[in-house]
């Protein structure tokens, strides 16, 4: 069984965790930027809400941790199914079941380093 083949039987996995790595990117990265980014330098966020303490009480809660933990890995899944469809759109179609292999391993661990530091805290 080629690499190739061993991806399609995991697509629809694949592409659940990159339109939940869109969504966040999309949806939680760009108000955190807008946060942190505008509104706490121009003052309108008081600085006690971004406090190493507040924080850290947030991601200790179990609900703070699967969203710390979601931040921190489903971009992983969308930037791995980018890089994949890069390759195939600049004409490496024939090496899909290695780079698709290869970005998706890298994805996966990257997961399992956040999950790890997610459940550290």
């Amino acid at each position: 069984m080629s690499q190739e083949h061993r991806l399609l039987k995991f697509e629809p996995l694949i592409w659940f965790l990159f339109g939940q790595g869109i969504m966040i990117g999309s949806i939680l990265m760009t108000s955190w930027l807008l946060v942190v980014g505008i509104l706490h330098p121009l003052g309108i966020v008081h600085p006690d809400a971004l406090g190493y303490e507040r924080a850290l009480m947030l991601a200790s809660n179990p609900i703070g941790s699967v969203i710390v933990f979601s931040i921190l890995a489903l971009p992983l899944w969308k930037g791995a199914h980018h890089v994949r469809h890069f390759f195939i759109d600049r004409g490496y179609a024939e090496y899909d079941g290695t780079i698709g292999a290869l970005s998706y391993l890298v994805a996966t661990l990257g997961s399992l380093l956040a999950l790890v530091a997610v459940i550290r805290l």
